[in-house]
């Protein structure tokens, strides 16, 4: 049966933190609110965990979950070949609605989907949303809907669509907007915005001048 917890609520939301912290632990899902829309996470480093995140969506292998992080410093751990660029962008736009596509570390033992070697890497701007990753780590976070349907602006939504495939709901209120994070590449020497989203090019081409637009 899951739990649902409003984190309006001083009391329920430091309970719903702690429990949805212990439910990821045990390698079960948690649907909790970000800057965007609102998502359902797992333990990035269980492959298990992550292969039931994309079946509680529907989703197949060939996408990939992307992982959220409640400090730019869980980066060392993660990214390898992170150019100057690419931490220009996470000084200017983190926390924000901005992921970057890096090349993870080989040491990595995680299984996120067919990732080519690379991670989709994001610090969310959501108090409840770092409050967790940064009492759990790194979490592989999706949009907390059903393949095909549209991504859920508030947690009845989403519990709507996933039901009980979820152990613990955090409730944070409707989110800001149903505008995506933007997506940029900085696998190579010049920055690709893969996809414009909250952040358009004029925007990034603030920090990064020589971002290229992919076609």
């Amino acid at each position: 049966m899951a739990r649902r917890y409003d984190c309006n609520d001083a009391t329920d939301r430091k309970t719903g933190l702690r429990e949805a912290a212990a439910a990821v632990r045990r390698g079960e899902l948690v649907v909790l609110p970000t800057d965007t829309v609102y998502g359902i996470g797992a333990d990035a480093f269980s492959a298990e965990a992550v292969g039931d995140l994309l079946e509680a969506k529907g989703r197949g292998r060939n996408m990939p979950t992307p992982v959220l992080i409640g400090s730019p410093n869980t980066l060392h751990g993660l990214v390898t070949d992170f150019s100057e660029q690419a931490w220009e962008l996470v000084d200017a736009f983190w926390p924000g609605a901005l992921t970057l596509v890096a090349r993870h570390q080989p040491s990595l033992q995680w299984d996120l989907g067919e990732t080519g070697g690379t991670v989709a890497v994001r610090m969310p701007l959501h108090p409840v949303a770092i409050e967790l990753l940064t009492e759990f780590g790194p979490m592989a976070v999706s949009s907390a809907n059903l393949t095909g349907h549209p991504a859920p602006e508030d947690c009845d939504a989403a519990q709507e669509m996933l039901g009980d495939s979820v152990s613990v709901y955090l409730d944070g209120g409707p989110t800001p907007g149903i505008v995506p994070s933007s997506i940029v590449d900085v696998t190579g020497k010049v920055p690709v915005l893969l996809r414009a989203g909250a952040l358009d090019a004029e925007e990034l081409r603030k920090v990064v001048p020589d971002l290229e637009v992919a076609s």
